[in-house]
């Protein structure tokens, strides 16, 4: 499968050997790649594969142990993201890295620019390339307020305003709906149109067969192989990827969840409420309505999936039920506790789980190790005479990353250090194993997940919801929600439209619910 460029085409940007150890962890094990304009290069690989260490390092943000670095015909060691940026190569990253309370066009000045002239100038940059690439962003928009996918919108446009010889893209369409997938991934290929180098690191198949000229597998810190995607096989692509034969995402979701029996139902004695939704509405500062009137009610054991494109009330829905935003009206009860008033420590205290769609910015503390993140609820548990018990925690730890398959060095290391994949694993294995739980809101829990890990996930939801833990599953994956549910509830501008059985027969009537049309 190995391929090379033609003859009279150079490299922009050449990896030789290069190499990158964190602890015991070897990250990356002698690399060689080579990235040319005018392509998109994917990289493919499951989490903690080293994707996104080979972009940390292209970018500045960590330097190899060993090998060699050349951009631009030149040997190329960036002393950190800021020479990075000054040498025209520009990074979206897994995480935000914009400012939630500050304004789109603030965030896009900040250490760039200040006063008024700059300030219209910027917005009317940002318009300009809206308009250009179809990326609707607006200018004065606070982006603590934008969804998910907004403010990966916001991210791309910052890089996009440098016009950059190298764009670097990791996992970009992760956090985005699949409506707007297709936009970005037109946008990707009109950079490289435009001669620039784009390499993209993500986790879809059908993605890079859309956009890829040449995609690279890594697998446990090496390089696998590289092929040019015309001449590529996808069976070929996942063998090497996870190192053995795969079947469609739907068969493996299905194979895997069908040992996991569901919670037998007692005629005599229905099974209680793990969450009930009275009329919650949301409201914005502007006074329109985000969430209208939402009812539900969840039992023990079954687990209701809610679809929905991005943007019509699931993110309230999800701040709401976590503590993080009261509702403008309705109520809301987790067992028989009313939260409606709640925050999220007396939320956990009741038995709700929470893995909310941002799990970088509200569901974990980069600073703090893994251990102490995957106890964050818990630390009093490992506290005596005010002295916290470390040997005891990072024990404890170790075992709960061994059962939901979280890799890092150790757990001692820094959170923030993780792939966004084992960061998700680790986040849900805590809210799991909260005692009680009663109630686990699981919002977009396989964003940025591969294959392997997404099957993981799912099988620790449905056995949660045996052990009879109520769910509510939020995601932008239509066959994960199918595969995965009891029944599917549909949101539409705020509204409950429609209720289908979790079927694959139902995804045409599911879908034109999501467009707003009866099915």
């Amino acid at each position: 499968m190995e391929t090379a460029p033609a003859e009279d085409a150079r490299p922009l940007l050449v990896l030789e050997a290069v190499s990158k150890r964190f602890g015991s962890l070897q990250a990356l094990a002698d690399i060689s790649l080579e990235f040319h304009a005018g392509e998109v290069h994917c990289l493919l690989g499951e989490n903690g594969a080293g994707k996104s260490t080979l972009c940390n390092l292209i970018f500045g943000t960590h330097a190899p142990d060993s090998g060699f670095m050349r951009y631009a015909g030149r040997e190329w060691l960036p002393a950190g993201p800021a020479e990075a940026l000054n040498s025209g190569i520009a990074m979206v990253h897994q995480h935000f890295s914009v400012v939630p309370r500050m304004s789109v066009v603030e965030n896009l000045m900040l250490g760039q620019a200040k006063g008024i002239l700059a300030h219209r100038r910027y917005a009317d940059r940002i318009r300009e390339l809206s308009r250009r690439y179809d990326l609707v962003v607006d200018p004065d928009a606070i982006v603590g307020d934008l969804s998910v996918g907004e403010r990966q919108r916001v991210e791309i446009v910052k890089c996009l305003m440098r016009e950059p010889r190298l764009l670097v893209l990791d996992e970009p369409t992760a956090v985005l709906p699949p409506e707007e997938i297709g936009a970005l991934l037109e946008i990707v290929r009109r950079v490289a149109d435009d001669g620039r180098a784009v390499i993209m690191v993500t986790h879809k198949l059908a993605e890079i067969a859309k956009v890829a000229d040449k995609v690279s597998v890594l697998r446990g810190g090496r390089r696998i192989t590289t092929a040019r995607m015309a001449e590529a096989q996808m069976g070929d692509l996942v063998r090497a990827m996870v190192g053995r034969e795969v079947v469609s995402l739907e068969s493996a979701l299905q194979a895997s969840l069908a040992d996991i029996k569901p919670l037998a139902p007692d005629p005599e004695k229905p099974r209680p409420f793990a969450l009930v939704c009275d009329g919650l509405t949301v409201k914005d500062r502007s006074g329109a309505v985000r969430l209208d009137n939402f009812t539900l009610e969840i039992r023990a054991g079954e687990v209701i999936g809610l679809a929905g494109v991005e943007g019509n009330g699931q993110s309230e829905l999800g701040r709401v039920l976590a503590g993080l935003l009261k509702p403008s009206a309705g109520r809301f009860h987790i067992g028989e506790r009313d939260l409606t008033e709640a925050g999220p420590a007396a939320i956990t205290a009741a038995g709700g789980g929470i893995v909310p769609e941002d799990r970088h910015a509200v569901a974990c503390v980069t600073g703090m190790n893994v251990a102490e993140n995957m106890f964050l609820n818990k630390l009093g548990q490992f506290t005596r005479f005010g002295m916290l018990q470390r040997r005891a925690l990072t024990d404890a730890a170790r075992s709960l990353m061994q059962q939901y398959d979280v890799r890092a060095a150790s757990a001692e290391v820094a959170f923030g250090g993780l792939s966004g994949g084992n960061q998700q694993k680790a986040v849900l294995a805590r809210e799991l194993t909260l005692d009680p739980l009663v109630f686990l809101l699981a919002a977009q829990p396989t964003r940025g997940l591969d294959i392997g890990a997404v099957e993981a996930v799912y099988r620790q939801i449905r056995a949660a919801a045996a052990r009879g833990v109520g769910v509510l599953l939020i995601s932008s994956e239509l066959d994960e929600l199918i595969a995965a549910s009891d029944r599917i509830l549909v949101l539409y501008r705020g509204q409950v439209i429609g209720e289908k059985p979790a079927r694959m027969d139902q995804r045409e009537a599911i879908g034109a619910l999501m467009s707003g049309h009866a099915a």
